[in-house]
């Protein structure tokens, strides 16, 4: 695989060498230096690895350990098991790219003006492409420096255009493709074949590509496998379960036993994929290794499940945004807990630093917080304040803050404000706005101070209308199921 190593991680490998060199040159002499190394490569062994493994539009409730029954995910289950389920666990934003931007940055993408999809077929002119910025640092750029070995291996969707590339943005290795979606057989249809899997530069013939799912697993056992002796960060990023729907036989085998045939293959997608992660943890075996598994968003439609949770993909309810969310480190996390604190995908930047012992290069200002002392059997939940801003056209958008147990949720496609206490009603069924003015006046101005440090999206995409014209049709059907009644 091609690599692309930062200087970095370059000296620290290359200093080793020479003083392995050196000791087996100069016997008796250089006790000192052997005695360096030994230190140095003790401290190495102690750094744990990480993987990042992310779902794309995965419902919270379509995985074993959030109470899902049709769809099997045992492996997903057993890593649940051997770490910590956040139960109040959320990403940045309610879809794919914009939501990516916040993990990899921990920084709220609206602050750099990533608030869309940067959608392909766009008539880039000059420095015109769009992509996550290039001024953004990555949690792979500061993995890099740090002396890690870092690999992106999926779907990227972070920009198409070659600067905005994996391997140009921390990663040293990268096997995937860079738009928002693709063929699981590997066909980039009508587009440019520039669409199509990667390996670093090179691009992938199709005949070397099985299904995407099978394909990415492949690729990260075989990442770990070449860097088991050295600290190493991947970030394996699924496009399953995202549309189109495609599945192997093998896959759609472990679903024949759901009748609803798009919620089977559906389902199948969500399935094979935990067989992929189930092969990825037993090459990880008992290392060190902090494990993380998120989605990127809220299930998507018609045939992801978001229960209990109200809302899907592209909406700031609690489907849109909440997600299933497990962190695995044996030597520093707690086995078999489930907990209420609250989180968010902008935490991972920082939590996977504070493991690794790396310190935050200070002129790095993130918005997420280190989750380790917040994930032991004795802490206390702890309030948290997240937000979200949704563009839905120029100059509009949506907006949602949840303070502690309250959330408002300035909504563009219900185009009303509502007030939810998730403590009683985590569902948002009841809304309180009426009822409680105060509080909406109060979480109202928290959305606007926290707004006014914003900038303004550097391009747009269809979501936020297709979310509108979702309201309308669903208002349709509604108002036709009531028309033949007789009134009394």
């Amino acid at each position: 695989m091609q690599s692309f190593q930062s200087n970095s991680a370059r000296g620290s490998r290359s200093f080793t060498a020479l003083l392995r060199n050196f000791s087996l040159k100069v016997p008796g002499v250089l006790c000192g230096f052997v005695m360096a190394l030994a230190v140095l490569e003790s401290a190495m062994a102690e750094r744990p690895n990480v993987v990042l493994i992310v779902a794309d539009d995965l419902g919270y409730g379509d995985v074993g350990f959030n109470g899902c029954k049709e769809i099997p995910t045992p492996n997903l289950d057993a890593l649940a098991a051997s770490g910590v389920v956040i139960n109040a666990g959320y990403v940045s934003h309610p879809y794919c790219s914009p939501s990516r931007a916040g993990l990899l940055t921990g920084r709220y993408q609206q602050r750099f003006g990533h608030e869309c999809n940067p959608e392909p077929g766009v008539d880039w002119k000059d420095d015109s492409a769009p992509g996550m910025s290039l001024d953004e640092r990555t949690l792979a750029n500061v993995f890099a420096d740090a002396g890690y070995v870092t690999g992106a291996v999926g779907k990227w969707h972070l920009g198409d255009d070659k600067k905005f590339w994996p391997n140009r943005r921390g990663f040293q290795e990268w096997f995937g493709f860079s738009a928002g979606g693709l063929s699981y057989w590997g066909d980039t249809g009508k587009k440019p074949e520039s669409f199509g899997v990667h390996r670093g530069d090179e691009l992938v013939p199709r005949e070397k590509l099985t299904h995407l799912t099978d394909d990415f697993s492949s690729e990260a056992v075989d990442f770990i496998r070449r860097h088991q002796d050295e600290p190493y960060f991947l970030y394996l990023a699924y496009n399953a379960p995202h549309a189109p729907n495609h599945a192997t036989k093998a896959h759609l085998k472990l679903t024949e036993h759901i009748e609803y045939g798009g919620r089977s293959v559906y389902g199948a997608m969500v399935a094979g994929m935990d067989v992929g992660i189930g092969r990825v943890l037993k090459e990880i075996g008992s290392s060190n290794t902090m494990v993380i598994f998120i989605s990127d968003n809220g299930g998507r439609l018609p045939d992801a499940m978001n229960f209990p949770y109200r809302g899907h993909k592209g909406m700031l309810f609690e489907g849109g945004v909440r997600v299933p969310f497990v962190i695995r480190w044996p030597k520093g996390l707690p086995a078999g807990l489930r907990t209420e604190q609250v989180a968010s995908g902008l935490d991972v930047f920082p939590t996977t630093l504070a493991a690794a012992g790396i310190d935050l290069p200070g002129d790095l200002k993130l918005d997420g917080q280190n989750l380790i002392p917040r994930l032991q059997p004795d802490a206390k939940p702890e309030k948290r304040t997240l937000y979200w801003r949704y563009s839905v056209g120029e100059g509009a958008y949506g907006y949602a803050v949840r303070d502690g147990d309250m959330k408002l949720v300035d909504s563009r496609y219900k185009d009303r404000k509502m007030l939810f206490d998730l403590r009683n009603d985590p569902w948002e069924r009841e809304d309180l706005s009426q009822r409680r003015p105060d509080e909406v006046d109060r979480l109202s101005a928290m959305i606007g101070n926290w707004d006014s440090k914003l900038i303004a999206p550097l391009w747009g995409d269809a979501h936020g209308a297709n979310v509108i014209k979702e309201e309308e049709k669903r208002l349709k059907a509604i108002n036709a199921a009531s028309r033949g009644e007789r009134k009394k």
